[in-house]
């Protein structure tokens, strides 16, 4: 698991240079695709190494101690020895939005966040099963390579913010009729394929981990069900705010629920798996555990 995550994170990076290069040369030409190279670079080595960091600014989140929050450490704590790894750092984002997510480069660099929201909406076993299914995530070095695709669509949604404001106040003042066409051309390229292209790279990592540690965090909890009732409470609400969220797009790859989820042209390039098919998966498992017992 540890290899293949490093590899898709190595072609992630590697992805993100070329697409960067082709920006610069759309919009400065070789001079551009110079300039682009050498940002890549350094967006390469900081993704790599504080990716886990930005993705808990970008959210907000803020971590607290024991003594601030008892129970979510008491929890997080008990489930990280079922999962026989070392216990996260614990954070949370006062938002209403109910949702949750991990970061970190390895499990020894673990973090886990959750709203404040969530943990008005789900029960004790509810929220258990959240944080066991994040706990997965954190186990099968999930982390790492989310949170680099965090990093990476924050900084393409910059570039393509960028180029935008470019086109409305330069984008028309060169004398050069060839040379402007190709400035303009290159930005409203910048303006559409940008923020696609940055949701294709959260879309192509996101959907098949998310079955894997919903599995995994099932076997953590060792109850399905909390898992699969924690879900339905959260895509419910989600579909109830119609997309009305703080959050912001670049990291709603990370959170258990995609918090846009409620938005009908979001829906189109969801980073999630369809809700209800999980919560089916999660069912069945329920189903077979409870058939093993019985024979058993």
């Amino acid at each position: 698991m540890n290899t293949q995550n490093t590899l898709k994170t190595a072609l992630l990076l590697g992805a993100l240079t070329g697409l960067f290069m082709l920006i610069g040369s759309l919009l400065g030409g070789t001079g551009g695709m110079i300039m682009a190279f050498v940002f890549a670079i350094m967006m390469n080595m900081g993704a790599w190494w504080f990716s886990d960091s930005i993705a808990l600014r970008m959210s907000g989140a803020q971590e607290v101690s024991p003594q601030q929050a008892p129970d979510l450490h008491r929890m997080v704590e008990q489930l990280s020895a079922n999962a026989d790894m070392p216990k996260p750092r614990v954070y949370v984002i006062d938002s209403p939005m109910p949702n949750a997510f991990a970061t970190g480069r390895s499990p020894e660099k673990g973090a886990v966040a959750v709203t404040t929201g969530i943990t008005k909406i789900l029960n004790r076993d509810e929220l258990g099963g959240v944080i066991a299914h994040e706990l997965a995530h954190i186990k099968h070095r999930d982390t790492l390579i989310s949170s680099v695709a965090a990093t990476i669509a924050g900084a393409i949604t910059m570039i393509a913010s960028i180029a935008q404001w470019s086109l409305i106040f330069g984008g028309f003042g060169s004398n050069d009729d060839d040379e402007g066409a190709g400035s303009l051309i290159g930005g409203l390229v910048m303006i559409f394929v940008a923020p696609l292209a940055a949701t294709l790279i959260q879309m192509a990592i996101s959907r098949s981990r998310e079955f894997s540690a919903d599995a995994g965090g099932a076997a953590i909890a060792g109850d399905p069900m909390s898992l699969a009732n924690a879900l339905q409470k959260l895509e419910s609400w989600s579909q109830q705010q119609r997309g009305a969220t703080d959050m912001n797009p670049a990291s709603a790859h990370m959170y258990i629920v995609n918090p846009l989820s409620g938005n009908a042209l979001a829906g189109l390039f969801s980073t999630h798996p369809p809700t209800e098919v999980r919560i089916q998966k999660l069912q069945e498992l329920a189903r077979n555990k409870s058939a093993r017992q019985f024979v058993g």
